[in-house]
């Protein structure tokens, strides 16, 4: 087996950075998180939550998987956005796609990819849904880029209407679902105005 020791030692001069610019980051880290943000974002390599938002460690509990999905039924998704909402107290929910999703792309194909074609039958789904507006537009990278937004807005109304967030908003919880989308071309994030809150369902 290769190892993978450039990995450790980049590991080890970041780390001797941090201590050397603050004395006290790692134990005050290992004490405490409280993050004010769940990201729920494609698992695209080129989309690091912290590193395009320039937050720190603590500062933003993240789950990613192909696409940005969320679904009732993946129970990966579920506990985090449980835990996030119910131990982590988060106030913001943030579905992030991004442009050049390979995912949406896939979705656009004839299905030939093995199992991530059934992972992302939802987007397909979506892209049925609005094949008349998505025809409208002038080539595929157009046609991916708008179902990659229309993706988000899906996503965000399945957080909205899953229970667990229900029952927050019912609690009282103030809880707000934003989404958006991340541009590969400029590093740039910017807000599609599908988010919403409890007092939209005549909660919270």
């Amino acid at each position: 087996m290769k190892s993978l020791g450039h990995i450790f030692e980049r590991n080890r001069i970041w780390a001797e950075q941090r201590v050397k610019a603050d004395p006290d980051y790692f134990k005050r880290l290992s004490s405490l998180q409280s993050p004010d943000y769940l990201w729920i974002g494609c698992a695209d390599s080129r989309v690091p939550a912290n590193v395009i938002t320039d937050l720190e460690p603590g500062e933003v509990f993240v789950h990613r998987n192909v696409a940005n999905l969320v679904d009732a039924a993946d129970m990966n998704c579920m506990s985090v956005l449980q835990y996030a909402i119910e131990h982590l107290n988060v106030r913001h929910i943030v579905v992030v796609g991004h442009y050049g999703c390979g995912g949406v792309r896939a979705a656009l194909n004839p299905p030939e990819n093995g199992l991530v074609d059934y992972w992302l039958e939802p987007v397909r789904r979506l892209a049925r849904q609005h094949e008349r507006e998505l025809a409208a537009l002038d080539g595929l990278p157009a046609r991916e880029n708008r179902l990659c937004e229309l993706n988000v807005c899906e996503q965000v109304r399945n957080v909205s209407n899953c229970p667990i967030i229900q029952r927050a908003w019912a609690r009282g919880e103030t809880i707000h679902v934003h989404g958006w989308i991340y541009g590969l071309d400029n590093g740039l994030l910017r807000d599609l105005g599908c988010g919403c809150s409890g007092e939209d369902f005549g909660l919270a």
